[in-house]
């Protein structure tokens, strides 16, 4: 971090007279940079303490783009003569058929949903879609959760699924119902606009529902910025609740950041003011955190926001990280994940205008003739991170303060039980690959709705239920429990940390199992843990995704699967469990009836050569891939030790179904639940006598 602030520091010298030429912009409809005028513009030093309506800099757009690029993709001709986001999507869902064409297609998504069908069908396609609610922060009142439930049975496959970004998603709904679900949503305080689409998707926060000024002001920036960026033409309105706009009252801080142009950021007289009629190139991702706090994966969103506090706790301002990402394609170097790298700092008042000069400046010049390219990190990394400062701060109106220096990252789960700080008590739940259904899906229901719970989803797909009276603490852990929503010491360390992409049968860009083959990794990985001697309490961040989009973030791990074939994996090795490090390919096409021939020699190693309370990521890096495969290529097995007692755990059968139907809701065996169960209560036993 302190290199980072010496970065900063090094782009602080004040801008020099210059005069360049820029091209007035006056809308993408035509994409016609030939077309554009032209006026010469000055720029001057611009002082950190000079206010916003007076100062200097007047940019009213980005250079002109080079008059050659005038190609343009298929979606973006889509989206130019949609009406913003409306035709042919209106008139496709009044049709009989099940699906919606290539068109509807692409733009549904900007309404948060996505045409499926299971791909394990055969003679023919039962077409479905799959809807992702928006929810800043993660934050789930309790009438929406009560809602998603009744829709997950209702309209869905009854189960719902927590994403890596904060949000539910609910599979199988037919296009006939597609109407009534999006209503009741929007109703129930939710929303699915913009979940997925060429905008601006659901902004992440910590949520950990403390009571502290710098959480509490992360997530009401974290609000801020999404309503910022939520499109204003009433095009979802219109489609699902016949335009009748269910919204609360905007901070006036965001209307005026919305509506102020004074350097050329909007769209005048557009009813899109930020996005226009094009939108932007690609998806885009914003995450807000607080120092040491990396439960939102900071560095692989587009922007990362960072509250900066003084002494007494009070924010100040924000330090920014921009160019983060993690699609890429298979044996296409020229895609690649991709972490984001300090831009600056910028005081708290000014957060929504710099936010907006950034993804203006990626709306002006980020590509829009090939969608693999199209994210800002790519833009980035052709610039150079001086010349993308460069022309936000013209955008933005100002310079960008060096970034201040902040202390070391960690991951924070917050599972289990919490003090807010307010006298209430919040509850983290784990849930495998984020998947809610069954008796665990019935009891949250029950809890909640008893309760009058309000909830919030983690971006590691976990559940956090909020505002929990003390007294309520024990009649919730017995009701928990007996759904197998264990409190994290009772749950492997491995599944703890992992995640997963939904992957089959309903994702079309699959190649491989994801969600539905993590429990079975899992369990093998712990078996190498035991072969090699590794303790049980140890751990390494495991992350898989069925295909390259990376929706699960695979490239941060300590180890990564990504789906390259069928029943194949590449191997991704070098992520850090603070998530700060990318991780790089290890081996390609790896089968998975395979995979215990490259893990044991990794863990073999790892358990022997590593320093003191080195982490397998950074053993990795430090080690090298060169001595990683040699291992590998000469590995003849270890021999497995018998263990020393054979306990016989289960003295009845009724003791030992009862057991083994709790742990078939953890992936886990009887014996493994019952020896979890044993190890933790002789180590209660005495830690007591200790005392």
């Amino acid at each position: 971090m302190a290199a980072a602030a010496s970065l900063g520091a090094a782009n602080t010298a004040v801008l020099k007279e210059v005069k360049i030429e820029i091209g007035s912009f006056d809308g993408l409809r035509s994409w016609n940079p030939v077309g554009l005028s032209r006026r010469r513009v000055n720029f001057y030093p611009v002082s950190s303490s000079t206010s916003r309506p007076n100062s200097l800099i007047k940019a009213v757009s980005t250079p002109v783009k080079p008059e050659t690029e005038t190609k343009r993709s298929k979606v973006e001709i889509i989206k130019e003569h949609s009406n913003f986001i409306r035709y042919p999507l209106n008139e496709e869902l009044l049709t009989d058929a099940p699906n919606i064409n290539e068109s509807a297609v692409q733009l549904i998504k900007f309404h948060g949903s996505y045409q499926q069908y299971n791909r394990e069908e055969r003679g023919g396609r039962s077409y479905s879609f799959m809807l992702r609610t928006k929810n800043p922060c993660g934050k789930v009142p309790n009438k929406l959760y009560l809602t998603m439930d009744d829709l997950a049975d209702q309209f869905g496959i009854g189960t719902l699924r927590l994403t890596t970004r904060q949000t539910f998603q609910l599979h199988g709904v037919l296009k006939k119902n597609l109407k009534t679900v999006m209503s009741s949503i929007v109703e129930s305080m939710g929303s699915t606009l913009g979940a997925c689409g060429d905008l601006n998707r659901n902004v992440l926060a910590p949520a950990a529902p403390f009571a502290r000024k710098d959480y509490q002001f992360a997530q009401q920036t974290a609000d801020n910025i999404a309503a910022l960026l939520t499109p204003q033409s009433g095009f979802y309105y219109d489609m699902w609740v016949d335009g009748e706009k269910i919204m609360s009252a905007e901070p006036p801080e965001v209307v005026k950041a919305r509506n102020d142009n004074s350097h050329g950021t909007n769209f005048p007289d557009s009813p899109e003011p930020i996005y226009g009629t094009q939108f932007l190139p690609r998806k885009f991702k914003i995450a807000v955190t607080v120092p040491t706090d990396n439960s939102v994966d900071l560095l692989t969103n587009d922007i990362g926001v960072v509250v900066v506090t003084d002494a007494d706790g009070e924010p100040q301002g924000f330090n920014l990280y921009v160019g983060g990402g993690m699609g890429r394609t298979h044996r296409l170097e020229t895609t690649f994940p991709r972490l984001a790298e300090p831009l600056g700092y910028v005081p708290k008042e000014d957060i929504l205008y710099a936010v907006k000069a950034i993804v203006v400046t990626q709306r002006e010049n980020g590509r829009r003739d090939d969608r693999k390219y199209s994210r800002m990190k790519y833009l980035i990394s052709e610039w150079g991170i001086e010349k993308f400062r460069s022309v936000v701060e013209q955008y933005y109106g100002r310079k960008f303060e060096p970034s201040r220096e902040l202390p070391e990252w960690e991951f924070k789960s917050y599972l289990g039980w919490h003090e807010q700080g307010d006298g209430g008590l919040f509850c983290g739940l784990h849930v495998d690959s984020g998947r809610i259904g069954g008796k665990m899906k019935a009891t949250l229901r029950e809890i909640i709705e008893k309760y009058n719970l309000d909830v919030r989803l983690t971006p590691n797909q976990n559940i956090i239920l909020c505002g929990i009276r003390k007294a309520w603490k024990h009649p919730i852990t017995t009701a928990l429990a007996q759904a197998g929503l264990l409190q994290p010491k009772y749950v492997d360390p491995l599944n703890l940390t992992a995640m997963a992409c939904p992957a089959f049968p309903l994702c079309p860009l699959a190649i491989t199992e994801a969600e539905r083959g993590i429990p079975d990794i899992l369990k093998r990985v712990r078996a190498v843990f035991e072969k090699v001697g590794l303790k049980y309490n140890e751990s390494v961040v495991i992350r898989a995704t069925g295909c390259p989009n990376g929706c699960a973030r695979p490239y941060m791990a300590e180890l990564g699967f990504v789906g390259d074939g069928p029943n194949s994996y590449q191997i991704w090795l070098g992520g850090t469990p603070n998530q700060t490090s990318l991780a790089r390919t290890f081996m390609n096409k790896v089968k998975i009836h395979d995979l215990e021939k490259v893990l044991e020699p990794l863990f073999y190693y790892w358990k022997r050569k590593r320093q003191s309370k080195e982490s397998f990521g950074d053993f990795t890096n430090r080690v090298g891939f060169e001595m990683l495969q040699e291992w590998v290529d000469k590995w003849d097995g270890v021999v497995a030790t018998r263990p020393t007692y054979n306990l016989r755990l289960f003295a009845d059968k009724d003791t030992y179904e009862k057991m083994d139907e709790l742990a078939k809701l953890q992936n886990k065996t009887a014996h493994q639940l019952a020896m979890e169960v044993i190890r933790n209560y002789a180590a209660t036993q005495q830690n007591e006598k200790g005392e």
